[in-house]
Parts: C-alpha cells; sequence; structure tokens
C-alpha cells in the first residue's frame, strides 16, 4: 500500500502549494484545520507521516500531534510553521513527540527530504514492529508446543482456561493480550510434574506431602520459564499469582492478598476452578454454587463476570442441610464417608427415595454425619430459611 502524508494547515493556499510542489514525489493528502485532521486520522487512516502548523483555530498543533499520537502511534509527525518560538519548538517535542521541527518559508527541497527521513522512520518502526511482533509470538507458540508435547493434559486444561478467561474478560469489558496470553501458558510449569501427580491434583484428590510440595512449585516454575522474555514480564507475574486466593490464602502464600494481587491472576484462578470442577462432572449450575460456597477465595467481581458470562438461570446455591430434611432433587456437594473412610454416597449424587433410605440407615446404623451439604435451588434455599426457626439447616460448622 502507498504511504500517505497528511499535511494540515488553516490556508487552503499552503496547502494547495504543498500539493502542487509535492504530488509527484509523494501520495500527499490535505486537512483545513486540527478538527479536520485528526478525524481523517481515525477514520481514514494509517498516515505514515502527518505534518502540522502550529496557530490554527480551534485545535493548534501541538494538541492535534499529541492527539494523533493516542490514535496512531506509529505515524510519524512533523511541525512546519511560522511560530518558531523556542516554547513552541519545546511543546512539540515534549508533548507532539515530534520527529522534526520545520519553519516556514521552507524550500520545497528542505520539506521533501524531511518527508523522505519521515518515511524511513515510519518503515523503520513499522519493521521493528512486526519483527518483534512475530519474535514474540513464535516465543509463545514454542512454549505451548512444549507444554502440549511434554503434557498433554496440561495443555488441554490452558486451552480450556484460555476460553474462558477470554469470555470473563469479554463480560469485564478488558482488552489484555497479557491477560490471554497468561492463560495459554499458565500451565507451562507443568512439565516437570509427574502425570501421575498432576493427574491427582487435576482430580481433586488428596496429595499427600511431597506431591502437594511439588504440585504447588508450578506456578513459579512457569514464571521462571517467561520471566525473561521481551514484553512477558506481566504475563510471568499474572501467572506467578494463579493460585493465590483473594483473602491472601492459597500459594504463593506471601501475603498478597485484594486488589495487590494482579487481575489477570484473579480472573485465572476463577477460570482455572471452575474448570476442574465440570472437568469431574459438575454442572455449571453447581460448579458456580460450590464457588460461591468458599468465601474469600474469589475476587466476587470476577465471579460475578463469570456468571454473567455463562447465562446462568438456574441459580444453585450450597447448604448444609440435616439428613431429616433432604428431599428428592436435591444433589450432594460432598462425598458421605463413614468416620472410617468408607464411601456411602459420592458427590453430585441426585439425592432419590433410595438414597434418602440408604443415607438416613448409615446415619442410624454408621457413624455418619447428620447434615450434609448440598446443592439446590436459590429460590428453595430462601423458603427454607425464611421458616421458623430455620429448623431445616444445620447449625454445625463445616
Amino acid at each position: 500500500m502507498t504511504e500517505r502524508i497528511l499535511c494540515v494547515d488553516d490556508d487552503p493556499n499552503v496547502l494547495q502549494a504543498y500539493q502542487r510542489a509535492l504530488r509527484k514525489q509523494f501520495h500527499l493528502e490535505i486537512a483545513l484545520g486540527g478538527e479536520e485532521a485528526l478525524d481523517a486520522v481515525i477514520h481514514q487512516g494509517p498516515y505514515a507521516v502527518v505534518v502540522s502548523d502550529m496557530r490554527m483555530p480551534g485545535m493548534n498543533g501541538v494538541e492535534l500531534l499529541k492527539r494523533v499520537k493516542e490514535h496512531a502511534e506509529d505515524t510519524v509527525r512533523m511541525m512546519l510553521t511560522g511560530n518558531a518560538d523556542q516554547q513552541t519548538a519545546l511543546d512539540a517535542v515534549n508533548e507532539g513527540h515530534i520527529f522534526r521541527f520545520m519553519t516556514k518559508p521552507c524550500p520545497p527541497e528542505v520539506f521533501a527530504k524531511a518527508l523522505q527521513a519521515g518515511l524511513a522512520q515510519y518503515r523503520l518502526i513499522r519493521s521493528e514492529r512486526e519483527l518483534l511482533s512475530k519474535t514474540f509470538a513464535a516465543c509463545v507458540k514454542v512454549l505451548a508446543d512444549v507444554l502440549a508435547a511434554a503434557n498433554p493434559v496440561a495443555f488441554g486444561k490452558a486451552a480450556r482456561v484460555r476460553h474462558l478467561v477470554r469470555v470473563i474478560c469479554d463480560e469485564m469489558g478488558l482488552k489484555s493480550w497479557q491477560i490471554e496470553v497468561a492463560a495459554m501458558l499458565c500451565q507451562v510449569g507443568c512439565v516437570g510434574i509427574p502425570a501421575d501427580v498432576l493427574a491427582k491434583a487435576y482430580e481433586g484428590r488428596a496429595l499427600n506431602a511431597a506431591e502437594r510440595k511439588m504440585f504447588e512449585t508450578y506456578p513459579r516454575a512457569s514464571r521462571e520459564l517467561i520471566a525473561h522474555i521481551p514484553r512477558l514480564e506481566e504475563v510471568a507475574e499474572i501467572i506467578a499469582y494463579q493460585q493465590q486466593h483473594y483473602d491472601g490464602g492459597g500459594f504463593p502464600d506471601d501475603g498478597t492478598e485484594g486488589d495487590r494481587i494482579p487481575l489477570g491472576s484473579r480472573i485465572l484462578k476463577v477460570a482455572l476452578d471452575y474448570d476442574s470442577l465440570v472437568s469431574l462432572g459438575g454442572s455449571k449450575e453447581t460448579a458456580l454454587a460450590e464457588m460461591n460456597d468458599c468465601p474469600g477465595r474469589y475476587d466476587p467481581q470476577v465471579l460475578a463476570a463469570l456468571s454473567k458470562a455463562l447465562a446462568i438461570t438456574n441459580v444453585q446455591v450450597v447448604r448444609r442441610i440435616k439428613m431429616t430434611a433432604l428431599v428428592d432433587g436435591l444433589v450432594l456437594a460432598e462425598d458421605i464417608r463413614t468416620s472410617s473412610g468408607t464411601l456411602i454416597c459420592a458427590k453430585g449424587q441426585e439425592i432419590t427415595r433410595a438414597i434418602r433410605l440408604r443415607l438416613r440407615n448409615s446415619w442410624t446404623n454408621l457413624d455418619i454425619p447428620s447434615a450434609v451439604k448440598v446443592f439446590m435451588p436459590a429460590q428453595l434455599a430462601h423458603q427454607i430459611e425464611l421458616r421458623e426457626g430455620w429448623q431445616d439447616f444445620a447449625n454445625t460448622e463445616d
């Protein structure tokens, strides 16, 4: 595409003179005043070079070039003015970040050389940006490919979490490539964890002390793998705190809490845990109910954004309810075991008449709790809570 130059002045005769003198050498367009020029940059860009006069009605040249930088960072900015006082030059350099400052009258050959230099600078900026972008993209892809080859389970989780992170960011109105890349690479530190240990962790099974210590190193290992890659410093910090709880729990357990935890990390934590719960067979409604039953673990705004993005209408909550108050249709939110560890009913089991009888018999004859955690519709929970004495809900602590 031909590189375009935009010349800006409030005098149409000056603009026409530019066109006559330079039309054979450059693709030159004109704008009468700052407002017209800014509109052209926003709606008709990109322009390789913008050359502006200083004194114009409404928006002066310094303000225009400052706004051009905000909307078109790669565009090279120049000033050509008859108002060549020192303050104007300082403002143009400091606020407009100009490439050249020229004074009127400017001989055509001098002006042409300045424009050629501006085009060369634009090409340099674009080529460096393209090189950095390709190098950066290649590094991210290599890391993702390493994870996919070394640990397909971890790669699969990262792929699912990336989708959830994008959904949450869209709901929150966030546009951050760093958060999405963090989601892609959040599990890269798992390459050094044995597959069986990782499977246990993902499936929510208990880890022994050595296994837990090993698993809890993966965010730090992930950060160390990517922290020295240019432009990934912020991504590394997001990854480092992906398992930190909003109230400061979790790991790395260094006391960082609340909004001091990177927002991307808070989003990752919600996405990671939601994916784990759904991957274990839970519905999106029960997964959100279980997460809402963990006060202090998640940023409430992020959790609300996920709930809204998933368009959950059948809102579920977790309640501990007395064994005698169980009704058909509820779903167990925890495993029911005897004190010796024998499994009576598994989490996720729907309450039926037969299950109720089994649980009540076990409660009578075996050592199991007198109340169980269940998922139930929020409306039903509200109705129970309104009953006098709250007799159906257990008063025992978890």
